[in-house]
């Protein structure tokens, strides 16, 4: 019997030329934006003292394609295209007639799909003179990316860095510090809400609402500095699509296409990267893929939050975005997945679940390691646990096929290794780790305190 194939690698040239952008294919407008002061939708002049301006026009763009710059692709030369994977040997284990596919995005520099946005950022920034970005980070996946891509471009990095996080993953912080970037524990005592923040709640964990605000406040009163953000946003989406864009080419080298795409959620970017590509052919009446939304229930925006306009972040600085949001006070659990622990969703993936055009699941923490670990014990890759969300649902998917001893297709985004998070790991092989969840009765809580436009 002829020994199937295993990894799927395009050459350099097939790296994409241009991002895809879902706005042009979606059924409805996108609601509007608006200015945090006046309720107002938001103009490019309202989002310069945060953006450069070419970032500001991909935000609002609708067109379907926007040029990849040839500095930015020559940097994505360093990782990309990304392989795509068919996990044969978690395929043998779970003993399931589900083909299983995942495009591994933990090949990167900073060992996750993070640069694919931090590369194109530090790029249009540093075309616009800026020197200094500010951004804010829960595990330390976007802080790295952003780090490195600093350093490519010559600008420096402030990071403010999730208290529970700074204290769960060191190693995070001494990656970023040493691609050259500045790092602190959030809330710090470098920003006035950050000593704000600590004067009322000295024991605080942290949040990305509190960390973004930090991070907004630092570019807004430095002339030098912008704001860099590696989620929620369209441009962020957009710089995503190059994971999606050669998972289509992979897939036909493969023979097959997907019956699902699943991508772990937190703001959205690594669900969109891979998933937007495929949603537009299903937008365009080509295909019917279905696609899964994975979340931490700790903190499980899109399954239990609502579907409202909220700040992007604690202070209220940040733009108001129409999001599937459990309110910008919220203060989640010390779940491993701190890329997963934002209180809101990009305004984007939240519009598909509402339309009904992709579905949203929340899982236990403890079960996502169980995959993580079964995972690495038959593919090899110890997975990240954000990643780990994504490979849960995967299982379950073919274990359902299994039951129904009918095929199916599967593809996920490996987002990111998790050589970084051993000590969850060992805490979960130890029986230590605990479950949390978003209790449902703190939704009215959240509707009491959104912004009344």
């Amino acid at each position: 019997m002829a020994q199937q194939q295993a990894k799927f690698v395009l050459d350099e040239s097939r790296i994409p030329r241009a991002w895809y952008n879902i706005v042009a294919d979606l059924p409805v407008k996108p609601p509007p934006g608006l200015h945090p002061g006046t309720g107002q939708p938001l103009g490019p002049d309202d989002l310069a003292p945060l953006f450069p301006m070419a970032l500001i026009m991909q935000e609002v763009s609708t067109d379907r394609e926007i040029e990849i710059p040839d500095p930015v692709r020559d940097a994505y030369r360093l990782y990309r295209p990304s392989p795509l994977h068919r996990a044969l040997r978690l395929e043998k284990a779970l003993d399931t007639p589900a083909h299983i596919y995942y495009k591994n995005e933990g090949v990167s520099p900073a060992g996750s799909h993070k640069p694919n946005t931090a590369i194109a950022q530090a790029f249009f920034n540093q075309q616009e003179g800026v020197r200094r970005l500010a951004t804010e980070t829960g595990a330390g996946q976007w802080g790295s990316a952003l780090a490195f891509a600093g350093a490519l471009f010559g600008l420096e990095v402030k990071v403010y860095m999730v208290r529970a996080s700074y204290d769960q993953k060191p190693y995070r912080r001494f990656l970023m510090e040493a691609y050259g970037a500045s790092v602190v524990s959030s809330p710090s005592d470098t920003t006035k809400y950050g000593r704000q923040v600590l004067a009322e709640h000295p024991d605080t964990p942290g949040s990305l609402g509190i960390a973004i605000s930090e991070a907004v406040e630092d570019a807004v009163t430095r002339d030098d500095t912008k704001y860099s953000l590696g989620s929620v946003l369209n441009h962020v989406m957009l710089h995503q699509t190059v994971i999606g864009l050669e998972a289509l080419e992979q897939m036909e080298m493969a023979g097959e296409y997907p019956d699902v795409v699943i991508g772990c959620t937190g703001g959205g970017s690594n669900f969109a990267g891979t998933a937007f590509p495929f949603v537009g052919r299903n937008l365009r009446g080509q295909t019917k893929t279905r696609f899964v939304a994975v979340e931490p229930l700790a903190a499980p925006s899109l399954t239990r939050g609502v579907y409202e306009y909220d700040y992007g972040d604690t202070a209220r600085m940040a733009p108001i975005v129409k999001m599937y949001t459990l309110g910008h006070d919220f203060i989640p659990e010390p779940i491993h997945a701190g890329g997963l622990r934002y209180h809101g969703m990009s305004p984007l993936v939240s519009l598909l679940k509402h339309e009904g055009l992709i579905e949203a699941l929340a899982v236990h923490q403890r079960p996502v390691f169980e995959a993580g670990v079964l995972f690495a014990r038959t593919e090899g890759i110890l997975p990240a646990p954000e990643s780990a969300h994504a490979i849960r649902v995967a299982i379950d998917e073919a274990l359902e096929a299994k039951a129904e001893g009918r095929p199916r297709v599967m593809l996920f985004n490996l987002s990111g290794h998790g050589h970084f998070d051993l000590s969850a790991y060992d805490r979960f092989l130890r029986g230590q780790l605990e479950d949390y969840e978003y209790p449902a009765d703190r939704v009215s809580e959240a509707l009491a305190a959104l912004p009344k436009v």
